[in-house]
């Protein structure tokens, strides 16, 4: 009895974690990956932030795009929900950035909300690009998205765009079906839905450039 319990023991000790340690690593080597919804949507590859006056690049880029539009100071509300849950936890991710488009009569609002953000977190990854009305209709008309843009040419949606310049989402959403978007006013869509699929797209990323490195080195 003495040497089963012993046995348990060094079970619990050695061998259980050993397991755990196999379950999670193949767990994250066969994830789920986030499907492809639209191909090619990027309408600009390059731009420049008239906030920073720096160059953006937006390809080869993890884009989070949102349109403000000709409304930055209502729809920036929303924004701030998307800043709280996705844009600080993920900012320091090389090549995330978030992008927002506006109208170029919007700068100065788009300023302001550039510096709400800067009083609790750093702007470094969000981008601000100025779009003629027609161009941003245009980028996103691309998109396919079944939320039409507002009177001010905006909207509260925000979609996630890989480096290679597609639409990623859901296709099989309890909700909605395909789901190429996300809902900026609400939090619990963005807590339930969005933080969970950004995850899976830095995984995916993550693997790549571990996979990279591995065959660099051998």
């Amino acid at each position: 009895m003495k040497k089963f319990k012993k046995f348990t023991v060094l079970a619990v000790l050695f061998i259980l974690p050993l397991v755990a340690y196999l379950f999670f690593s193949s767990g994250v080597n066969n994830f789920g990956r986030l499907p492809v919804l639209e191909e090619n949507v990027l309408v600009l590859y390059t731009a420049t932030d008239p906030i920073t006056n720096n160059e953006v690049q937006l390809q080869d880029k993890i884009n989070i795009l949102t349109f403000l539009g000709g409304d930055v100071s209502a729809k920036s509300v929303f924004a701030f929900n998307l800043k709280e849950k996705i844009y600080d936890k993920n900012r320091e991710f090389n090549d995330f950035q978030v992008i927002s488009f506006i109208l170029e009569n919007q700068v100065e609002e788009a300023k302001k909300f550039i510096d709400e953000i800067n009083k609790t977190s750093d702007a470094f990854a969000w981008k601000i690009i100025v779009l003629t009305e027609d161009e941003l209709k245009k980028q996103y008309a691309v998109l396919n998205s079944k939320h039409q843009l507002d009177d001010q040419v905006s909207s509260a949606e925000a979609f996630i765009i890989d480096k290679k310049g597609n639409l990623r989402g859901r296709l099989d959403d309890e909700d909605e079906g395909v789901k190429k978007s996300y809902n900026t006013k609400s939090v619990a869509e963005l807590n339930n839905k969005m933080v969970d699929d950004i995850k899976v797209i830095l995984a995916e990323y993550r693997l790549e450039l571990k996979k990279y490195t591995k065959e660099a080195l051998e």
